[in-house]
């Protein structure tokens, strides 16, 4: 990329306040080996994109998931609450149940997210102190394992704006109210960023912006529902695409640039793809909001 490229990029960037994502946390190594990896979360992370971030990261990458549709961190720890759709989307092989395989200490990295609304999560599901215990399940049967929380984004039709809940609401709610509790109890030990919000908007703006290749607006980035209308809030193969780069630029500490575009889905079915170019833009705006934020303990 270019001088004027990344000043450019720079500039698309969100630019809200800093408190939360910049604070100081251990500095991660890169690892020195493929990663077993555990998703614990719901639609916004699904199984194609968990899927991709395999492909993206080779031979002997093993991921195991525990999903629901909206599904709170709550809702996957007390054993009567109920998880929506369980049986259609946690199949073997890739499904293992969450307290248990967490709970076994066997994975290198466990990543969690929480249900949106984000606000009611906090207030009416009990979101802190969930995130805290699933954290420290994590950390008790593992004190080597890497803690990450993956943020994800509200609607795009969100009555405040999608583009301005994403620049407020990583210091404010994900990293503030949400992981904040955790932060302060643990700050050798933290819940990392895996800041898929922040790489959603980038590319959503550098699309609007017309700086990548047939992309032009962020509703190609979300699914059509099933009578061709936009969904406001799933992605599609493009945009899982995107989410699995963030992943993978967090988990392994390598930029995506150069990684391979056409994938596939969780059924083996091609996933719609990118043009080169634009997959080469988007790698970039990955890697540079990536290591913008030391919350990732990603460093350039």
């Amino acid at each position: 990329m270019t001088r004027r490229g990344f000043l450019a990029l720079l500039a698309l960037l969100p630019t809200s306040g800093a408190a939360a994502s910049t604070l100081a946390v251990p500095q991660l190594s890169p690892p020195n080996a493929p990663l077993n990896v555990y998703h614990l979360g719901h639609s916004l992370v699904g199984a194609d994109m968990p899927s991709m971030l395999a492909q993206l990261a080779g031979e002997g990458h093993r991921w195991n998931s525990q999903l629901g549709s909206g599904t709170s961190l709550k809702q996957h720890w007390e054993p009567a609450e109920p998880i929506l759709d369980f049986d259609q989307v946690n199949t073997p092989p890739t499904y293992r149940d969450a307290r248990e395989a967490i709970g076994a200490g066997t994975y290198d990295a466990v990543i969690l997210t929480e249900m949106v609304e984000l606000r009611d999560a906090i207030r009416y599901f009990g979101a802190v102190k969930y995130l805290r215990r699933w954290a420290n399940l994590a950390r008790d049967a593992n004190a080597e394992a890497r803690l990450y929380l993956y943020e994800t984004w509200h609607p795009l039709d969100d009555p405040d704006g999608w583009l301005h809940r994403i620049d407020t609401d990583l210091d404010r709610l994900w990293l503030g109210k949400l992981a904040g509790s955790d932060s302060r109890r643990n700050p050798k030990h933290p819940l990392y960023l895996i800041p898929g919000g922040q790489v959603m908007a980038a590319v959503a703006r550098a699309a609007e912006a017309g700086n990548i290749d047939g992309l032009t607006k962020r509703g190609q980035l979300f699914a059509k529902t099933p009578s061709g209308e936009q969904d406001m809030i799933h992605f599609n193969d493009l945009g899982a695409y995107v989410v699995a780069l963030t992943h993978y630029a967090v988990l392994y500490h390598r930029s995506p640039v150069g990684l391979p575009h056409q994938l596939l889905r969780a059924d083996g079915h091609p996933a719609d793809a990118l043009t080169p170019v634009a997959a080469r833009q988007v790698q970039n705006i990955v890697w540079q909001v990536v290591t913008s934020l030391p919350r990732t303990g990603v460093t350039p």
